[in-house]
């Protein structure tokens, strides 16, 4: 059977699944009598009964009703149903660890046991065996799960892109990476390059250096979850000679080319080597897990659960809340993928950048302000967590809002404790330098202002967190390209040991 069959009847068997187990007929009459709604249940968390009516799928607050029917649930002992569908290889990589976690925080006892190409899991409370939720997972193409969530055959989609008609909530991360045969010796390929190979326009190795060979391109196919997650980040179809269902058998056939090229998650190079990739101007752009998380990685992949319009079981809910904790993000990391929870290196490790500064140097960048970037910089180190901008505007991206709740709350538990905390705003090259040092102190001020508002509850002694401004001094891509700008265009958090800045 091939995968897309297995696919079919694994999506397919858990929608059964999932409905056979308790759709039973109920009637929920409103406590003053004055409605009643008939129909199949489709669940109970505790609070709040999921309902297909005639009129279709409802849901009720259990506190305004009373359940009469062969299908009214146990109220002391509900039982959760949730149904997943999505990424094959993230669902099946990701998940199974992460319901551990979560059922060890909880002291509950999991089975987990395949189902097709997918999986199922039972979570038991040890003391009275009594089974308390129930989920399963089957892979289906990215549009085939979007229409479940849609239909309400499905809870969560497991997705690699946003999509404007429903939730998100960021599980876990990865790198979009060019993959090559490891005896295939060519150093480092650039972003222009790799896009013009990826759409036909460059065939040859010997237009990027090479030997005069052909390019033979390789890719996944056009309905799995990480080949649209390239295609709509390169804005069109990536021309292969040859298609592959999964990023496994993906990453084998690269492997056996030395002529081969392909895209593909950092996770899942296997025994492919990952080509070296640099912007336009030359500036390195490495995928290690401090990068991706910071987004100084153009091809950072986020891998997100994507949630309906409708209120969701309690149990479903409680997960979801459940991926900030840090059993979740050792889970994710486990995986083998890149997990979200913030990163601290040491600021002399970052050899790179200041090379980048140097480079930079001139007229709009004095020595002066390069010789202050490196005092600052010589005793501190770097969160990972970062702030970008909306293109055009002083708003911060959605990924840097979630950045900014995560350092209130580290900042309200002194996290940082014994350390200076430093908002550094950077600009892009693009005008003046002396305008370029107000955009980014404005932007680090901007970062400051709506810290302040949900930080509210600091410990004693606590301070909030200092605003330097370094202008284009620190460039992380190259100015000629949008992307090269908007990566630019940032406020870092910096640790700065507190004997160092009472020395200052």
């Amino acid at each position: 059977m091939g995968l897309s069959l297995w696919r079919a009847a694994g999506f397919a068997a858990l929608l059964f699944w999932g409905s056979a187990l308790a759709a039973q007929d109920v009637t929920l009459t409103a406590r003053d009598g004055s409605l009643s709604i008939d129909g199949s249940l489709i669940g109970f968390d505790g609070e709040f009964y999921r309902v297909d009516t005639r009129y279709g799928p409802l849901t009720v607050d259990g506190e305004g009703v009373i359940c009469d029917g062969p299908g009214c649930p146990d109220l002391t002992a509900t039982l959760a149903v949730l149904r997943i569908t999505g990424a094959d290889q993230a669902g099946v990589a990701l998940l199974p660890g992460l319901f551990a976690a979560y059922a060890e925080t909880r002291g509950l006892t999991i089975a987990t046991k395949p189902d097709g190409a997918g999986f199922q899991t039972e979570m038991t409370d040890p003391g009275t065996g009594q089974v308390l939720a129930k989920i399963g997972f089957a892979p289906a193409p990215p549009e085939e799960a979007r229409q479940a969530l849609l239909g309400g055959q499905a809870d969560l989609v497991v997705a690699m892109t946003a999509d404007k008609g429903f939730g998100a909530h960021a599980m876990a991360l990865d790198a979009l990476v060019p993959i090559v045969a490891r005896d295939n010796l060519h150093p480092r390929i650039s972003t222009p390059d790799l896009a013009a190979a990826l759409s036909g326009k460059i065939s040859n190795w010997k237009e990027l250096g090479g030997p005069d060979m052909p390019i033979a391109l390789h890719a996944l196919k056009s309905d799995t979850t990480l080949q649209e997650a390239l295609v709509n980040r390169l804005g069109r179809k990536v021309q292969a000679v040859a298609e592959h269902d999964t990023p496994q058998e993906l990453a084998e056939a690269v492997a056996r080319d030395p002529w081969a090229l392909a895209i593909t998650g950092l996770s899942a190079a296997g025994p492919a080597r990952v080509l070296p990739l640099t912007d336009s101007c030359g500036y390195p752009l490495l995928p290690g897990p401090a990068s991706v998380k910071a987004e100084d990685y153009p091809l950072t992949l986020p891998i997100q659960l994507l949630t309906p319009r409708r209120r969701l079981p309690l149990f479903a809910r409680e997960f979801l809340d459940f991926l900030d904790h840090p059993g979740a993000q050792a889970a994710v990391a486990a995986a083998g993928y890149v997990d979200r929870a913030p990163e601290i290196t040491p600021m002399t490790d970052d050899g790179l950048r200041l090379l980048n500064a140097i480079k930079g140097a001139g007229a709009d960048v004095p020595l002066e302000q390069l010789q202050h970037l490196a005092d600052v910089m010589r005793d501190s180190s770097r969160s990972s967590l970062t702030f970008r901008f909306e293109d055009g505007s002083m708003q911060l991206d959605a990924r840097s809002r979630e950045n900014l709740k995560l350092l209130a709350q580290l900042l309200a538990v002194d996290a940082f404790r014994g350390n200076e905390v430093i908002l550094a705003g950077f600009s892009d090259g693009s005008g003046a330098g002396a305008a370029n040092m107000d955009l980014s102190e404005s932007r680090a001020i901007g970062v400051a202002t709506a810290l302040s508002d949900l930080a509210t509850d600091l410990p004693e002694g606590a301070a909030m967190p200092r605003v330097m401004a370094f202008g284009e001094a620190l460039p992380m891509a190259c100015d000629t390209t949008a992307a090269g700008r908007r990566a630019n265009r940032r406020v870092e958090v910096w640790l700065r040991p507190m004997a160092v800045t009472g020395s200052d």
